[in-house]
């Protein structure tokens, strides 16, 4: 399989970071993160989370992130939407595209959203419809692709089994999420040996969390195996709720330098990141998690 020689970067901060986070920021500077991330080359920012609030208390202010964003000519603002309500949310708001949601381990999805797989992708059923009426794309996420914090293993079957059915609702793509960040090469080339056999790796996108320290290594199996598409966060934004203490997403400022030092093009502009990351981090009231970052702002 070659290696893509460019890459597009799903910039999961405002959404999949900012919600992981325990300290609160002001739509300002949430807005502020979304501008400096398009400023800096980013395409693709996963902007907010249209989920019930109760569960989600940092996506609350979503509606108003989306309508207030300085949209910028060739930038996709998308949003993750649960259900039905979660995407009439979306459209009302403006966003660009909408993502699902769903676990390759039933006791993550029991724990996680209170039911079975199936039952999860049966609720997908209507939003799918909808998008499809409306012309929006549908991005499809698994979790616990390499790893459960309640069953341990998950075997590449289960994640085939759901990567697949996410393609066949209209999924135009599928993130496979290493929720708790205890994937390897090892795993992560196993997992996708199996998911190669079945799809393209353009239908395909790596999710990788930093927990053991792991994420370049497995980003490095998948930009092997011809996947062009990674999830990052920028100033590696958002803990691991399932390993406590833990960092969670791997830090786009890591991604990108390594990237670019394999001739792999992104668009992005790596001072640029660093800064938006120093600035969201100090705005948190944090160090920035990139190694990058720290180097860089020595």
């Amino acid at each position: 399989m070659k290696r893509p020689g460019e890459v597009t970067l799903v910039e999961v901060g405002p959404r999949d970071g900012l919600q992981n986070e325990a300290g609160t920021l002001t739509l300002i500077d949430k807005l502020q993160l979304i501008d400096d991330l398009g400023a800096a080359g980013l395409t693709v920012i996963e902007a907010g989370s249209f989920v019930n609030p109760r569960w989600v208390p940092q996506m609350a202010d979503s509606e108003a992130v989306f309508q207030a964003i300085n949209r910028k000519p060739g930038v996709r603002y998308s949003a993750l939407t649960p259900n039905i309500k979660g995407l009439e949310r979306a459209i009302s708001a403006g966003a660009d595209e909408v993502a699902v949601f769903a676990a390759a381990s039933e006791s993550f999805s029991h724990k996680n959203i209170n039911c079975s797989i199936d039952e999860s992708l049966a609720r997908f059923a209507p939003v799918m419809e909808q998008a499809a009426e409306r012309g929006l794309p549908v991005r499809g996420y698994v979790s616990c692709v390499l790893g459960c914090p309640y069953e341990g293993e998950v075997s590449t079957d289960a994640v085939a089994a759901v990567t697949d059915k996410l393609l066949q609702m209209g999924c135009y793509e599928v993130s496979l999420g290493d929720t708790i960040g205890t994937g390897t090469a090892g795993s992560m080339k196993a997992l996708l040996d199996r998911l190669l056999a079945d799809f393209t790796p353009d239908q395909l996108a790596v999710h990788c969390h930093d927990t053991y320290g792991q994420a370049l290594a497995n980003i490095l199996v998948a930009l092997e195996q011809g996947i062009a598409t990674i999830d990052s966060s920028v100033a590696g934004l958002g803990g691991c709720p399932y390993a406590k203490g833990a960092s969670g997403n791997v830090a786009s400022e890591d991604v990108v330098y390594m990237l670019e030092g394999m001739g792999i093009r992104t668009g992005i502009d790596l001072s640029a990141l660093v800064a938006a990351g120093n600035r969201i981090s100090a705005a948190l009231g944090r160090d920035t998690l990139s190694r990058v970052a720290r180097a860089m702002s020595a």
